[in-house]
């Protein structure tokens, strides 16, 4: 699927912003680990359409992740992939606080082109 496949006004997309804050002292570790799952996940799984995961500038230990799915069945089963476990389990003890957010899109606008 394209990005000019997506658009804000689809019902069926799952929008969901995850906050986190990591350990100082395993940050790295983390980010390297969120980076992994964040590739295959994309790669491999046809229902995710976007993961893009930041940390503030001025506190490297706030991470935000921005993801969208293609409806609830592509995000359920995400929750269920292997890489998925294995970036949760792995990363359990680097997680100090997590905050999930589901939200309405008004606007999923972007230059890239994304293709599968």
């Amino acid at each position: 699927m394209s990005v000019e496949g997506i658009h804000a006004q689809d019902k069926n997309l799952v929008v969901r912003i995850a906050k986190l804050v990591i350990d100082s002292g395993q940050l790295e570790s983390y980010k390297a680990a969120l980076k992994e799952h964040a590739e295959t996940a994309v790669r491999v799984e046809p229902g995710v359409l976007n993961l893009y995961a930041v940390y503030e500038k001025n506190k490297p230990t706030h991470v935000t992740v921005f993801e969208i799915y293609a409806n609830n069945e592509a995000y359920k089963a995400h929750l269920l992939t292997p890489h998925f476990l294995k970036y949760k389990t792995g990363t359990k003890e680097m997680v100090k606080s997590l905050e999930l957010v589901e939200t309405v899109p008004i606007a999923l606008e972007t230059k890239y082109k994304i293709s599968n």
